[in-house]
């Protein structure tokens, strides 16, 4: 090779190396340059991996930063109860207030001791239940930014709370020695429909007294079949139409007495347990249904009678009173000094009407035992009869000698 091919050869060299070299800093001036990001495989591998347009000698280019440990992040955590200002919230408090006004009309009245008017008595029967409206209200009044009305909402159900509290004195013990020990059953029978059950129920329990209420024809034919004479030879059944057929049947020696005077039959007798006289009276005044709250006011006004004047004859007063621990009228029949047996046992929530519901604890105690100071009650058990509305109450009654003899 001669000089001139040499010069050549190092001529073209350097003229190479200086177009690398041009082309690897335009690379590098267009990755400093914002443009449009491109997608992996157009005019680069994914990765960034050499290929066409990557810098020559296989640099990798420049990976972004991950975002400071200072920077701002966005948090999203669980959604506040209040709702946005405006329809929603008024919508709310609107909805708050009707149920707290529901609410707290009939608990002021349970407060001041009366029973109002329609349908007042009808919702103090299931006064318990009147938590959950209130408690409803209290989320909405909340969910509404509406103090005020939080306020309200704690402050009936707090009464309600009071008010659900057992009610009357504990049991006292009685002062003289046992005479005896009996059961005592009241059914309502539902228009005779329970009657089979009512059978079946006698012979399995055999209680010694036993109140019957709602007894039809074929209730009363039932009970005056040989095999119910034999087990309770006395009875007292006043027939009538299915509402109004009433019964009291006795192991022990009854006197009829005139009981007391309703729109339904409500018989009374005088047994002899023990040689002690102990006075039987069916209760069945007519339901505080629209239209006849004063009808329902008078007879149990009748029975608080009856109880006041029973004198010193141990008494018992069972039966269907279709009145709740929460009326006016039933408190005062025990202001008498008659006493509830499932309240002395600690049973005085436990609902006997209606006995059709699918949970045993909806439904008010309107079925109750009373007794005068000389029984002490030991065990009280509610039975489901089929074909009624009301579960029967069956208790275990101590009878003390002389406590109320005068």
């Amino acid at each position: 090779m001669d000089a001139a091919d040499t010069a050549g050869t190092a001529a073209d060299q350097a003229e190479a190396r200086t177009a690398r070299a041009s082309r690897t800093t335009e690379g590098r001036d267009g990755a400093d340059r914002p443009g449009p990001a491109r997608a992996p495989g157009d005019g680069a591998p994914a990765g960034g991996a050499p290929g066409d347009g990557a810098p020559a000698g296989g640099e990798r280019a420049s990976e972004p930063e991950p975002p400071s440990a200072e920077s701002p992040r966005t948090v999203r955590g669980p959604r506040r109860l209040p709702l946005p200002p405006g329809r929603a919230r008024r919508a709310a408090a609107w909805c708050a207030g009707t149920l707290l006004l529901l609410t707290t009309v009939p608990v002021a009245c349970r407060a001041a001791g009366v029973d109002g008017v329609t349908p007042i008595p009808q919702l103090l029967a299931f006064l318990p239940w009147l938590l959950v409206p209130a408690g409803l209200g209290l989320l909405l009044f909340a969910a509404a930014r509406r103090p005020v009305g939080c306020a309200w909402a704690l402050a009936v159900l707090g009464v309600t709370c009071w008010f659900v509290t057992p009610y009357g004195d504990g049991p006292a013990e009685p002062r003289g020695p046992l005479a005896a020990r009996l059961t005592v059953l009241t059914a309502n029978l539902e228009f005779g429909g329970a009657t089979a059950d009512l059978l079946e129920t006698l012979r399995r329990e055999q209680p010694a007294l036993v109140s019957v209420q709602e007894c039809d024809d074929r209730c009363a034919m039932a009970l005056d079949s040989p095999a119910l004479r034999q087990a309770y030879p006395y009875r007292n059944i006043v027939s009538g139409t299915p509402a109004e057929g009433s019964a009291i049947l006795s192991t022990y020696p009854l006197t009829d007495e005139p009981g007391v005077r309703g729109t339904l039959a409500m018989p009374g007798a005088v047994a002899e347990v023990a040689g002690q006289r102990v006075r039987m009276q069916v209760a069945h005044p007519m339901p505080p249904v629209p239209g006849q709250l004063d009808l329902w006011r008078t007879e149990l006004g009748r029975l608080r009678d009856y109880a006041d004047r029973r004198g010193g004859l141990p008494t018992i007063v069972a039966g269907d009173f279709n009145a709740s621990q929460d009326h006016a009228v039933f408190r005062a029949v025990l202001g008498s000094g008659m006493r509830d047996s499932a309240r002395l046992l600690g049973a005085d929530r436990t609902p006997t009407w209606p006995a059709d519901t699918a949970s045993r604890s909806v439904g008010t105690q309107i079925d109750h035992v009373l007794v005068s100071d000389a029984f002490r009650p030991r065990a009280a058990r509610f039975l489901d009869l089929d074909g009624t509305d009301h579960r029967a109450v069956l208790v275990t009654l101590d009878l003390h000698r002389g406590t109320e003899e005068f």
